[in-house]
């Protein structure tokens, strides 16, 4: 029988937390994916005083197939557009698809943007450390590290839970360093790892931003579980 490792989200950031208290004093950014990294990234960002935002992906599908990924928009505050060459070559897309599906991906993160953070924009990572925080690892996270990448931070860093030791040693070249707390063998899914993984909402997802940004400024604290 298979034993959580995570009571939830809050409980896998505390933990996280603890791992990433090196960090504490070179003024990271916490980045997380919504909807499930939020809670994870926020008790990350609260134990080192740390800006909190989201990190919104968004798939280019290929045409007439859209669960095939071409490649991908990164949000942040120079957007990133990131593609599988070798794919979109394979597929060849008609002339100029590949632009109106960025542009229209772009107006979908600027939409749910809106929905998390209203008019805020995102916080600018070139020359800052960033760390990027989800449950458990996504298809999105790979676009998302190279598109970060490309924004020129100080130190990219990916921390997360729980993942197989595949996966992580694939997404460890990606990034400076990538922290996970567990992989176990065999893994299944991120879900069986939680005691509770119901579906984080939006209004939580609101609700954490908006209490994130009270304390950014504020000295670290050491995380406790409460």
């Amino acid at each position: 029988m298979l034993v959580p490792l995570f009571r939830n989200r809050r409980d896998a950031g505390w933990r996280l937390a603890v791992a990433l208290a090196p960090y504490r004093e070179s003024r990271p950014i916490v980045l997380a994916l919504p909807r499930g990294g939020v809670p994870v990234g926020f008790e990350v960002a609260k134990a080192l005083a740390a800006p909190l935002d989201v990190l919104l992906v968004r798939k280019i599908g290929a045409p007439g197939h859209e669960e095939l990924g071409l490649g991908g928009v990164v949000d942040s505050h120079d957007p990133q557009l990131v593609l599988n060459e070798d794919l979109v070559r394979a597929v060849a897309p008609p002339p100029g698809y590949i632009e109106a599906e960025e542009q229209r991906q772009l107006a979908e993160i600027e939409r749910r943007r809106q929905e998390y953070v209203g008019n805020r924009t995102p916080v600018a990572v070139e020359g800052r450390p960033v760390i990027v925080v989800d449950d458990g690892i996504g298809a999105t996270v790979k676009a998302a590290l190279r598109g970060l990448a490309r924004n020129r931070p100080a130190r990219l860093v990916l921390a997360i839970p729980v993942a197989p030791a595949d996966t992580v040693e694939e997404l460890s070249t990606g990034c400076d360093e990538l922290v996970c707390l567990a992989t176990p063998d065999p893994f299944y899914a991120v879900g069986p790892h939680y005691r509770d993984f119901r579906q984080t909402e939006d209004a939580e997802v609101v609700r954490l931003l908006a209490e994130a940004r009270q304390w950014s400024t504020v000295e670290p604290s050491t995380p406790a579980p409460g």
